[in-house]
């Protein structure tokens, strides 16, 4: 096993496909997302205008066509994620 790169000159063609598809749109609403969001900008401020993934456990649902529909921060409530999958089941 490797690391892989998801942001940045060196990554994974994968991540860049995914984050053309489906760009960042906020960590929604509690105390986890002000807490990420608060953290990010002390480091990016302008995190929110890019679409880098921004943490560990980024998701994406990719549909059996191979569309990405959908892409949960790791705020997302996993109700949520399991959702959409089984919507397209």
């Amino acid at each position: 096993m490797t690391k892989s790169d998801v942001n940045g000159e060196n990554e994974l063609a994968l991540y860049t496909f995914l984050k053309s598809q489906k760009g960042f749109e906020g960590f929604g609403e509690g105390k986890m997302a002000e807490f990420m969001a608060a953290h990010l900008a002390k480091i990016d401020p302008d995190y929110a205008n890019n679409a880098d993934i921004k943490w560990n456990f980024t998701k994406f649902v990719i549909d059996r066509a191979g569309n990405v529909v959908a892409r949960f921060e790791p705020t997302a409530d996993m109700a949520d994620v399991r959702a959409c999958v089984e919507g397209l089941l």
